[in-house]
């Protein structure tokens, strides 16, 4: 059966993937049945893994006394950001005191053993680095399956990312009661949003798509990458508008980097760069002024 794509008759799936959004905004004094959040985890359950080893398990803490206790870890966790993580535009998870469930998707390293591995020490690396990766996508298709659910029975939630901390992840596994060499990769917490939101910003599909080949004229280049992480991304993380040229300060906020993040055309000249280190932030700007003293 041919499907009608025309805008006004969307399909049901991509309006919800459009209607997605991390909101950090709950309301208060609301619940969520059981029956609901079975659907919701059940989304998770039919995400793609590696060889199908569906390397995860999902915790469920629907009980208030369970919720406040999830919420404190990372209401630690936050602070560790605010002391260790100078620069990064952390949020106060305060919100997480109106979460009607929170999920945490569990990852269990055991089922690595399932992927391909070398049989010769030469290719041993760049198997076990692969590995890594199958088993670290595979988690995050069953977090974005949940978020979608989440969507789909009239709520929204927030991933936390937090889990996957050494410490934060002890801290959950003692409360939880989960082996503490599996890792909450995902912390969605769930609640009925307080208000509508607009759309968080999004890269123009025609930078980002590339047709029968790399086009080198949309790379992004290191200086651009700089440029977001030092300037930017806090008001990309937050503000409620899907493209940039929606912002009233656009123009100050962009200065010489509009056509590079508005237009198609990111890298006019083509030309690539070599492999370079960001493992740490490598320049200063507005949005990083904090940690200006550890550079």
């Amino acid at each position: 059966m041919e499907i009608d794509m025309s805008n006004d008759k969307k399909p049901l799936f991509y309006e919800i993937i459009e209607k997605r959004r991390s909101t950090r905004k709950f309301q208060s004094g609301r619940d969520v049945s059981k029956e609901s959040l079975k659907k919701i985890v059940d989304c998770g359950r039919w995400a793609p893994s590696g060889a199908n080893v569906q390397c995860w398990d999902f915790v469920v803490v629907d009980d208030p006394v369970m919720i406040e206790k999830v919420t404190g870890v990372f209401l630690e966790q936050a602070q560790r950001l605010v002391d260790h993580a100078k620069g990064f535009p952390a949020v106060k998870k305060t919100y997480l005191a109106n979460t009607v469930a929170i999920i945490l998707v569990l990852g269990d390293p055991r089922w690595k053993v399932c992927f391909p591995h070398s049989s010769t020490e030469e290719w041993a690396k760049e198997y076990d680095d692969n590995n890594e990766a199958i088993f670290l996508c595979s988690l995050g298709a069953a977090i974005q399956n949940i978020q979608l659910g989440v969507t789909a029975e009239g709520l929204t939630s927030s991933w936390l990312s937090g889990g996957g901390e050494d410490t934060t992840n002890r801290d959950l596994s003692k409360i939880l009661g989960y082996p503490e060499w599996m890792t909450a990769f995902g912390t969605i917490p769930i609640g009925y949003p307080i208000a509508s939101q607009d759309r968080r910003y999004r890269r123009p599909l025609e930078q980002l798509i590339h047709w029968n080949g790399y086009n080198s004229k949309q790379y992004r280049t290191n200086e651009q990458v700089d440029y977001y992480e030092s300037t930017l991304r806090p008001f990309a993380m937050y503000r409620d508008n899907e493209l940039m040229t929606d912002w009233k300060d656009m123009d100050q906020k962009l200065g010489t980097w509009s056509e590079a993040f508005t237009g198609q055309t990111t890298n006019p000249t083509g030309q690539l760069q070599p492999k370079t280190d960001f493992s740490k932030p490598r320049s200063i700007g507005s949005a990083t002024k904090r940690r200006k003293k550890d550079l």
